[in-house]
């Protein structure tokens, strides 16, 4: 029986913006915008807000998510992950939800869930959109994804790729969405590997499950979501989160 589990990491100690999770946007807690996000999704058996910090667990316990305590060692989102499945019974996959997106949309949560379950040997997914049409392909901080076309990813990059030398032919990229899928047992061997040498040169992790030869599914998303990375991004996450309540509203009968 498959049984797939989301996980929120969230961690106090950001360098760019300590105590993040528990920033106030619209009277809720940023991690319980995402977590609100991940319950609506279809096909999650349980979601579990991961964190290394009292005060993100007593808030995450209070407005009624599981809490799974972590180490403050870890150095990725991804080990923190690994720590919390290596406790987990009967589960087969894990999502793992970035726990800085409030208006992620719960319907590319059970894209992954539903693709889980219809191929179970995938090992990795993730998720990509388009870039907004006036977006600059060059800014390191919004990484690239080429896919082959049965949808996996050839390369990860915070370049822009793939070169155009004819612009006729030209192949835009897609924007890749910080959301993984796992199957469990992957997930394990995925932790044990040391960093590869295209993953420290890009600091993209995805890219050591390719140096590995794993194949990576890549969902594609109708829309992004805001990530909020520093104080500055809360504003257009506000706005996001009024317009889905005001889309919410409009299709309600």
């Amino acid at each position: 029986m498959q049984k797939i589990v989301a996980i929120i990491p969230a961690r106090w100690a950001s360098t760019r913006f300590p105590g993040k999770p528990l920033v106030e946007i619209l009277g809720k807690p940023l991690v319980q915008h995402v977590w609100e996000r991940c319950c609506e999704a279809s096909g999650i058996d349980a979601v579990i807000v991961a964190t290394d910090d009292k005060r993100i667990a007593e808030v995450a316990t209070g407005f009624g998510a599981e809490v799974s305590m972590t180490k403050t060692s870890h150095a990725t989102g991804t080990d923190r992950l690994g720590e919390v499945a290596s406790r987990l019974r009967g589960v087969s996959h894990l999502i793992n939800v970035q726990g800085d997106e409030p208006a992620i949309d719960p319907e590319l949560i059970s894209d992954l869930a539903v693709t889980m379950r219809r191929e179970p040997r995938l090992q990795m997914l993730t998720a990509g959109a388009c870039f907004p049409a006036k977006a600059d392909l060059g800014n390191p901080n919004q990484v690239k994804v080429i896919t082959d076309l049965n949808g996996n990813a050839i390369y990860f990059s915070r370049y822009a790729i793939p070169y155009v030398r004819n612009l006729r032919d030209a192949v835009p990229p897609m924007q890749h969405l910080g959301i993984y899928g796992y199957r469990l047992s992957f997930l394990k061997k995925f932790i044990s590997w040391k960093p590869t040498p295209l993953e420290l040169a890009e600091s993209l992790e995805q890219l050591r499950a390719l140096e590995h030869g794993i194949g990576i599914r890549v969902i594609r998303a109708a829309k992004r979501s805001v990530g909020v990375d520093s104080p500055e991004d809360i504003a257009e996450a506000i706005r996001e989160l009024r317009a889905l309540t005001r889309s919410r509203r409009r299709s309600m009968p």
